[in-house]
C-alpha cells in the first residue's frame, strides 16, 4: 500500500481483486445494514439531501448505522453549498456586472464575494464525502457493492 493511499475493505478486495495478493482481513467489521436517523442539527436543505440518498446508500449495501457521522458530514455541506448558491444568486439579482461574484470592501476595492468561498469549500467537503461512499462516478468505477442479504455481509462465504 501507498503511503496516504486508503486500505480498500475487504469485500471490495474480493470483488475487485487482490494483485498485491496480500492477505485479507478475516476479522474486518461488518457493520449490520440500516438508514440511521438524520442528526436534528442538519438544515432542512441538508436532511432533504439526507432522504434523498440515504435509501439507495442503503439498497447498495454500503449504509449502517455508524455511517450516521460521515452521511451528516456529507449532508450539511451540501446544505450550506446549496445556502450560499441561494445567498450569490440573490445577491446576482442586484449586480448585473458581476453576478454577485464580486463585491466592494469599504474603501471601493473590488473583491470575491465570500459566499463564493463558503460555496467552493461546501461544494469540495461534500465532493470527498461523496466519493466516501461511492456517490461520484469515479468513485463508483472503483467500487463492486450488493444490496444487503438477510442482514449478512457477502463477503461472508469467503471466510467460512
Amino acid at each position: 500500500m501507498k503511503p496516504g493511499t486508503k486500505p480498500k475493505p475487504t469485500h471490495l478486495k474480493l470483488v475487485t481483486g487482490n494483485p498485491g495478493k496480500r492477505k485479507l482481513n478475516s476479522k474486518e467489521a461488518k457493520p449490520k445494514a440500516l438508514i440511521p436517523a438524520p442528526p436534528v442539527h442538519l438544515t432542512t436543505d441538508a436532511v432533504e439531501e439526507w432522504n434523498r440518498v440515504a435509501t439507495d446508500l442503503f439498497n447498495l449495501g454500503i449504509l449502517s448505522e455508524i455511517d450516521r457521522s460521515a452521511l451528516a458530514a456529507y449532508a450539511q455541506a451540501y446544505g450550506r453549498w446549496v445556502q450560499a448558491e441561494h445567498a450569490i444568486a440573490k445577491m446576482a439579482q442586484k449586480d448585473q456586472l458581476t453576478g454577485g461574484l464580486m463585491i466592494k470592501t469599504t474603501n471601493g476595492n473590488a473583491i470575491q464575494n465570500p459566499l463564493v468561498g463558503t460555496a467552493n469549500k461546501a461544494a469540495a467537503d461534500m465532493m470527498r464525502y461523496a466519493a466516501e461512499f461511492g456517490m461520484t462516478p469515479s468513485a463508483r468505477s472503483r467500487i463492486a457493492a450488493a444490496p444487503p442479504e438477510d442482514g449478512g455481509d457477502p463477503a461472508d462465504r469467503f471466510f467460512a
